[in-house]
């Protein structure tokens, strides 16, 4: 089921909806003021493409570290050297 991102044309609030189907856009209204008149957001997409690495190769990792702003990320990408 994926998340749908929507923005009020009435009221201006930007909202997040799960749906089932397609089917169900239609039947969307702003949680804010109630409002029918949304307009469906271009969503940001998350994935990764390419094979699974070989026993020889080294997976990507995914790491965490303490930064002094709070918790960082850090993604090792294929081809990227430190």
């Amino acid at each position: 089921m994926p998340i749908y991102e929507f923005s009020c044309q009435n009221c201006g609030k930007e909202f997040e909806v799960l749906l089932k189907s397609r089917d169900e856009i239609s039947q969307v209204k702003c949680p804010e003021c109630g409002s029918s008149d949304v307009k469906r957001l271009m969503s940001v997409v998350n994935s990764i493409i390419g094979s699974k690495p070989s026993a020889s190769e080294k997976p990507r990792v995914v790491e965490s570290h303490n930064c002094p702003t709070g918790t960082c990320t850090h993604i090792e990408l294929p081809g990227y050297s430190k």
